[in-house]
This record gives C-alpha cells, structure tokens and sequence, in this order.
C-alpha cells in the first residue's frame, strides 16, 4: 500500500512537471510571435536565452520517471503513463526549440519593416497555442476525444500554412527585394507547422496512454 502511496504520488510529480513545460511552452511561442510582430529583438533573445529552463524540465522528467521505472517496477498502464510522459516531455522540448527557431528569425529580422502585415502567421499561432494547452488537458484527464480534436485543430493549422506559403510566393514574384524576408516568413510558417505536429503527437500519446494502441494522427 504504501508502495502504490508512493508510485502515485511520482506519477502526480510528472503530471505537475509536464503542465509546467507545457506553460512554458506556451509563452515561448506566444512570445517569439509578439516579437516576431513587433521584430523586437529584446523579446527575441529572451525567448532564445531561457530555453536552457525548458531542456532541464525535460531532463527532471525522464529522471523521475526513470527512478520509477526502477524501484516500482510497473507494469501495463501504470508503465504506460510514464512512457507517454517520456515521449511527451520529449515534443514539448522539441516544440520549445521551434519557438527559439522563430525567435532566431527575428534577429535575422532586426531593423527591417515587415514586407507584410503579419495575419495568417498569429492565427496559426493561436490555434497551436491552444493545441499545446490540449495536449497537456488530454494528458492530464486522459481525454481521448480531446486527443482527437487536436487531429482536427492541426488541419487548420496546415490549410493557413499552405495558404502563407502562396502568398509569400506570389510577394516574391512580384518584387525580388522581397524574396529574402519573404523566405524568412515562410520558415517560421513551417516552424509553427511541425510544432503543430508535435502537438498532435502528444495527443497519440494520449491515445496509446488510454488504449495500448498508437494511432496516427498526423495524416
């Protein structure tokens, strides 16, 4: 009994940890995109200095749930729980480090006038931002359906990637001046595409968590 006292009690921990990598997450990205708006550089290399808080998170992740794996020894969905935490706290480093990437951009920005004002690029932000607080409500509630609405948030995510990409095509066309800055935005609508996808692996996880089976929901 008070082994099972103690495994739950580890498990909470890691509950605790990845809602705090999660928030983390998610002002990275909400950052990198203010300042991306604003091409403010300050904000940018904030983004980019703090990301080493992030990296040890995940690191206190995959310790503490190690040290479960060892001394408790469980099995089926108890081990479950932490492999998916494994591989959740692994997407959400992965998602922080496409936040510094925008951030990065942004110094490559520095005095520059946007070619564009920036629409499609903060909506896309605003629906991963979203996926990234799903993702951990899911995980957190073991919520299989919510899982799967993140299927359906990160569809969007790609129709206004595909339709960013357009238009910064059809900008580059029409002045050559634009093609380098142009080609900077469109890295950062690639960027915020596969945080999307790291956000609906978290939602696999969930599903795996929940059922034993891994789906694919990036197709």
């Amino acid at each position: 009994m008070a082994a099972r006292k103690e495994f739950d009690l580890g498990l909470e921990q890691l509950h605790n940890l990845l809602v705090d990598m999660g928030a983390f997450v998610k002002k990275a990205l909400v950052d990198s995109v203010e300042a991306l708006k604003n091409v403010d550089v300050k904000t940018a290399q904030t983004v980019i200095d703090k990301d080493i808080e992030l990296n040890s998170m995940e690191e206190d992740v995959m310790e503490l749930g190690s040290k479960l794996i060892a001394t408790q020894q469980p099995v089926a969905k108890d081990l479950r729980r932490i492999l998916s935490a494994f591989r959740i706290a692994s997407d959400l480093e992965r998602m922080g480090d496409l936040s510094v990437d925008i951030a990065k951009v942004v110094l490559r920005l520095d005095g520059q006038e946007l070619i564009k004002p920036l629409i499609d690029l903060p909506r896309m932000a605003d629906i991963i931002g979203t996926m990234t607080d799903e993702s951990i409500q899911s995980f957190v509630q073991e919520n299989v359906d919510l899982a799967y609405k993140m299927a359906k948030d990160d569809d969007q995510v790609d129709m206004l990637y595909g339709q960013i990409t357009r238009e910064l095509s059809l900008l580059m066309m029409e002045n050559p001046r634009n093609i380098a800055q142009a080609s900077l935005l469109s890295f950062v609508g690639r960027y915020m595409e596969r945080f999307g996808d790291h956000a609906t692996n978290i939602g696999e996880s969930v599903v795996y968590l929940v059922t034993g089976t891994r789906p694919d929901l990036n197709m």
